[in-house]
């Protein structure tokens, strides 16, 4: 799920990206935003859901994956769009446009 908050005096946007599987016990975000290179989301118990913070440029759109139990990549349910990409399958798309 992505949640986003735009700021008014700033050309970013913050995206709060979460994950939650019952099967899953790790989860990191990877895309363009950060050259693909896993970034591991902090489990929330209470809420039983993995969740972290990034802020990109306003007016873009970021391709993304997460990396589950470190060897299984899944698209986020809840994403602005999805893209074919060079694997033959598709990566999940945040938008920032406001």
């Amino acid at each position: 799920m992505l949640t986003k908050k735009f700021f008014k005096t700033k050309d970013e946007v913050e995206v709060t990206f979460e994950f939650s599987r019952e099967d899953v016990t790790s989860v990191a975000l990877a895309g363009e935003f950060n050259d693909w290179q896993p970034l591991a989301m902090k489990f929330n118990k209470k809420e039983k859901v993995f969740r972290t913070k990034v802020r990109l440029p306003k007016g873009g759109e970021f391709q993304f994956k997460y990396l589950l139990n470190e060897d299984e990549w899944e698209n986020d349910y809840q994403a602005d769009k999805y893209i074919p990409n060079i694997a033959g399958t598709e990566d999940s798309v945040v938008s920032t446009h406001a």
